[in-house]
């Protein structure tokens, strides 16, 4: 997975979520993009990775615009066609392609030795290397999932930011604080707001840099 798709993979899980947040879509979406209701399931609830290609797949066939899923968006920015394309399991296209992100082949590389200038050259792993090599992609994979986790549970969290934000703003009309306390509770939401973002920010780009290593 590069950069670029790993930086969008918590938009695109997020929007994911949202176009399968009722009761059943999952397993007609499923059915519209030819996949198992299993697989798609385990997509939706981040036990498995997908590609970019199953990202304009899933535009594709439900009728949503390209990029749509590169953008954050809330439930009432679905479009009724996409919605009706969904419950109705009627696809827009035809998907043809895989929902497996594709990783770069392994290459052990021979590095210059005390400043000489020979040339970077590719080897063959001997059977120890190979051996070293899966031992650290199992502890990778295992922090790898760690770290999904989190990112998961930062970027569909079990109460959604506007309805948090929507509560507290009725709390405080109701309670009519003084200025201090309005101006304090208002202030440490918007900290939430901001530093959940930062937070996921952070991880997401953890899980990029880790979930890359020993794969170069």
């Amino acid at each position: 997975m590069d950069d670029a798709n790993a930086t969008l993979m918590p938009m695109w899980r997020a929007n994911l979520a949202l176009l399968t947040r009722e009761v059943g879509s999952a397993t007609r979406l499923a059915r519209m993009m030819t996949f198992s209701a299993s697989h798609m399931k385990l997509i939706v609830s981040g036990e498995r990775d997908f590609s970019a290609e199953f990202v304009r797949g899933v535009e594709a066939v439900t009728g949503l615009p390209e990029g749509w899923m590169d953008v954050k968006h809330e439930s009432a920015d679905v479009p009724d066609e996409t919605r009706e394309a969904i419950a109705s399991e009627t696809p827009r296209a035809r998907f043809r392609g895989t929902a497996h992100p594709v990783r770069k082949a392994p290459v052990l590389r021979v590095e210059p030795i005390f400043g000489q200038g020979a040339k970077r050259e590719e080897v063959t792993a001997t059977p120890e290397a190979h051996r070293r090599l899966a031992g650290m992609r199992k502890i990778r994979d295992l922090a790898a999932q760690d770290v999904r986790k989190l990112e998961r549970y930062l970027s569909v969290p079990p109460v959604e930011p506007a309805v948090l934000r929507s509560r507290i703003e009725d709390v405080i009309n109701y309670a009519d604080p003084d200025e201090r306390v309005r101006a304090d509770l208002e202030g440490r939401l918007e900290q939430i707001e901001k530093h959940r973002e930062m937070l996921l920010r952070h991880v997401s780009r953890l899980y990029a840099l880790l979930s890359r290593l020993g794969d170069d």
